[in-house]
């Protein structure tokens, strides 16, 4: 399997921008600014279908038919004023409004009398990094309103059921949209966690070679840190998905709990799949500290040895290498030789003991 070039998940902005702000106040927080809001709209029922687009949210309030689900996506959180205007139409809670142009909200489902709100992390690749994306559903009981940093989500196979009537979407209510929404943003998950996994093989394999590449420690730190933040994405959902499924409020249908059931199957799975390369993460950095010191050990124990063999030859040749007058053995004809076949013989011996021992 190739893999997709090595990536981080983007850093969301600190949340300075609504300290000491009023509870309700608008105020985007987030690095996507645009210039206009983009509208994509879908509105359907089993035997009729219509898409348009526009850049005035205005344009969704004459969609009000019972007999019909209307699927609202906003693209670009920045124009408060546009989203507000959305908001008071659906008459929607100033909080929550907050919370929509709010990318720094972690994952969460808030409960109201006509509708529910679903704060949740689209995790995605663009350009080699894991772009991680906040997206809110507002869920009615014909409509459907998702809200969007920018162009670019993981919801193009539902858009395409949709228009090709393909599956039982068509002919359920806003429910099973949501549903099925939520099912493609976790699906999306597996891709990134499978690219996590396959990238720390790769670590692994690397750590083992014989000259690990010299950025590996910020390999994997860069790793570690890609891995908390999927966590902090995921985790939280995991709450919402679970809620969903005990809802008793009418506009989760009876029908639609099965296929939450399943989607809280999935979430769970990612979950702890991403807690054991979690584990395995932080298992690599201890990893390469410990093939490192294997390795030192290695080199200082070649070196232990050749010292060990060379200290007795040392010492001989000090004792003879002294300036004292009279040392018998020096008028010896043979004791060149001799000091030769003895210091041979002990570096034989030593190296055998060194074998014997198991430690050449």
């Amino acid at each position: 399997m190739a893999l997709k070039p090595k990536s981080l998940l983007l850093r969301r902005p600190k949340n300075t921008k609504t300290v000491n702000q009023i509870p309700g106040t608008m105020t985007y927080v987030g690095r996507k600014e645009s210039a206009t809001t983009k509208l994509d709209v879908i509105d359907y029922n089993l035997e009729n279908y219509e898409r348009f687009t526009s850049t005035s949210t205005e344009d969704a309030f004459k969609f009000v038919d019972e007999d019909r689900i209307t699927w609202f996506n906003i693209d670009g959180l920045s124009n408060v004023d546009e989203i507000k205007k959305l908001g008071e139409y659906y008459e929607l809670h100033p909080l929550i409004l907050e919370d929509i142009v709010n990318t720094g909200q972690r994952p969460k489902i808030e409960e109201y009398q006509d509708y529910l709100f679903i704060v949740s992390k689209m995790l995605y690749y663009r350009d080699g990094n894991i772009e991680n994306e906040h997206i809110s559903m507002i869920v009615g009981r014909n409509y459907l309103l998702t809200f969007q940093e920018s162009d670019g989500d993981v919801f193009d196979s539902v858009r395409e059921r949709l228009e090709n009537a393909r599956g039982r979407i068509r002919g359920r209510t806003a429910d099973y949209l949501m549903f099925a929404l939520l099912d493609s943003i976790i699906d999306n998950y597996f891709l990134v966690i499978d690219d996590i996994s396959d990238r720390i093989e790769t670590l692994e394999s690397d750590l083992f070679t014989a000259k690990p590449q010299e950025n590996i420690t910020q390999e994997i730190q860069e790793l570690k840190s890609t891995i908390l933040r999927i966590r902090r994405s995921v985790f939280p959902l995991r709450e919402v998905v679970g809620r969903l499924e005990k809802m008793e409020n009418g506009l989760i249908k009876d029908s639609t709990i099965n296929y939450i059931r399943d989607l809280h199957d999935h979430i769970v799975q990612i979950s702890e799949n991403i807690e054991i390369y979690r584990e395995m993460v932080w298992g690599l950095m201890d990893l390469y500290m410990t093939t490192i010191s294997n390795k030192m050990n290695e080199v200082m124990k070649v070196l232990t040895i050749m010292a060990s063999i060379f200290i007795p030859l040392t010492f001989i040749a000090g004792i003879y290498g002294m300036n004292f007058e009279y040392i018998p053995e020096l008028e010896w004809k043979y004791s060149y030789f001799v000091l030769w076949g003895i210091m041979i013989i002990i570096f034989l011996c030593m190296l055998y003991y060194f074998k014997r021992k198991k430690w050449l």
